[in-house]
């Protein structure tokens, strides 16, 4: 039997805010709740995948999964440019290494 083409696992997310502390607020970094929320042995797979975020302005910004944060699906991504505050709120997509979205 010839194996079906599979397509690549593509998760969406929701930026929470930027990573900070008490006293500094990490720009680069943000964090995304993914939807649904998958095992926390799922989360640390998800380390090195790609991140999307297209703004309205048809701006697209793109990042990488560094961590995760706590144990509720929460995980920290690094994007070079920083995204702007108007994405807090807004969503993502996180997809793997080596595949390109299309986005248009």
């Amino acid at each position: 039997m010839a194996s079906a083409s599979t397509e690549p696992k593509v998760y969406t997310g929701l930026v929470i805010g930027y990573r900070r502390g008490s006293n500094t607020q990490y720009e680069t970094q943000v964090l995304l709740r993914i939807d649904p929320s998958p095992s926390l042995k799922k989360l640390d797979e998800l380390i090195g995948w790609r991140v999307l975020y297209k703004d309205s302005h048809g701006n697209i910004y793109r990042g990488k999964i560094i961590g995760v944060h706590g144990r509720k699906g929460v995980v920290r991504a690094r994007f070079k440019p920083p995204l702007p505050g108007q994405a807090v709120g807004g969503n993502v997509y996180i997809y793997p290494r080596g595949v390109e979205l299309v986005t248009s």
